[in-house]
């Protein structure tokens, strides 16, 4: 089989979820209870034998150093490959104007010198917003098996109003050759269609000349100037993807898909129940969580580390958050480090690291607009 390297894109949706991307990353924002959006796309790219990975970074990426290191934990601290996270501005050569990039076009040509030393054969581009567990060594079979010179990862979806726009709609022949891409329709005439899942793979050569190209002609647009410009002209094909997969494109999302890790074991299972596809993350050593005399937990997934005096029920809560007599929280995700006082309501509540809540404090948001708290606030 065809060799891959893996290319993450670590900040292009960053304005998707303003409120907790104000000092992180994209990949770097906590899901799940214990991971971080990169946990994704990483273990997917480590369990599928890619082990030379590059994460592109734009600016706030302190917390997602921290957070990767040496890449011990994905077994990727190697002296041969293993994971780089390549700043911007990487050579004197890689951005003429000295901007910083604005889409993924303009990244890879950011990172075009270290495409350009890789050795494999193909590359995997991932964006890190994307919530799924995929095989992409059959996925890089695939493309192998069919000649292409670009696979897109498409999945079946049924389109409304209110996701058509969010989405970019694929069509493709018997063959799964693309024929046509719709990026952000504001209209689609039908109920189902094959949405675009952000994760291709791409021949390494075939990519390299693609951004000479693109340089040359001005280009900025992955998906209209490189897909979209050679369609019928370039073997462009698409891999249908039958597992889970969430795409997170507002705050409102974030919280949804967190309450569905509650409500749906199904989708617990498709994520972190495969044996030969663990989502792997930071080990921390940890104490065991303490539930005092009087405590009540339902529903909930709880990091280790925590202290719980109070009621929890259908809640998120990281590492570390300890929850005071008389306190109930409830459909609520906590980031680690929270800790509340006594006698305090959550409901619907998102909070960020190191926020406390004072005694007696009283909060509710709603499912379509939850409350969010910043970083290190106290109320």
């Amino acid at each position: 089989m065809m060799s891959a390297a893996g290319i993450i894109f670590s900040n292009i949706h960053d304005k998707s979820i303003a409120d907790l991307t104000k000092r992180r990353t994209m990949a770097s924002v906590p899901f799940g209870c214990r991971y971080r959006l990169v946990d994704f796309p990483l273990s997917n790219m480590v369990n599928s034998g890619i082990t030379n990975i590059s994460v592109i970074t734009h600016y706030n990426y302190l917390s997602l150093m921290e957070h990767i290191g040496s890449g011990k934990d994905w077994d990727l601290a190697r002296r041969s490959g293993g994971i780089r996270i390549l700043a911007p501005f990487i050579t004197a050569y890689a951005n003429y104007n000295n901007e910083l990039y604005k889409t993924r076009l303009e990244a890879l040509m950011s990172i075009q010198h270290s495409i350009s030393t890789m050795k494999e054969d193909v590359v995997v581009l991932s964006d890190c917003d994307g919530i799924c567990n995929i095989d992409l060594r059959e996925m890089v079979r695939a493309h192998e098996e069919s000649g292409a010179d670009l696979t897109m990862a498409v999945k079946r979806i049924v389109i409304t109003e209110q996701n058509v726009n969010d989405n970019i709609i694929v069509s493709s022949d018997e063959a799964g050759r693309l024929t046509d891409i719709l990026v952000h329709p504001h209209t689609y005439d039908g109920t189902e269609a094959d949405v675009n899942i952000n994760i291709w793979v791409i021949n390494r050569t075939y990519l390299l000349n693609a951004l000479m190209n693109a340089q040359a002609h001005g280009y900025n647009s992955f998906s209209r100037d490189i897909i979209s410009r050679n369609i019928g002209k370039d073997k462009l094909f698409i891999y249908r993807f039958d597992g889970y997969y969430a795409s997170i494109n507002s705050i409102t999302d974030y919280y949804n898909y967190s309450m569905e890790l509650l409500r749906d074991a199904k989708v617990r299972h498709d994520l972190f129940n495969n044996p030969r596809r663990p989502i792997l993350t930071k080990v921390r050593n940890s104490a065991p969580t303490k539930h005092a005399a009087g405590a009540l937990v339902k529903n909930s997934l709880i990091a280790d580390g925590c202290v719980i005096e109070g009621t929890v029920e259908n809640s998120i809560l990281f590492r570390g958050v300890k929850i005071g007599k008389g306190t109930v929280v409830k459909n609520s995700i906590l980031f680690m480090d929270t800790y509340t006082g006594e006698n305090v309501h959550l409901d619907c509540v998102i909070a960020d690291k190191y926020v406390l809540f004072h005694d007696g404090v009283h909060l509710a948001g709603h499912p379509s607009l939850p409350f969010c708290v910043e970083k290190g606030r106290s109320l």
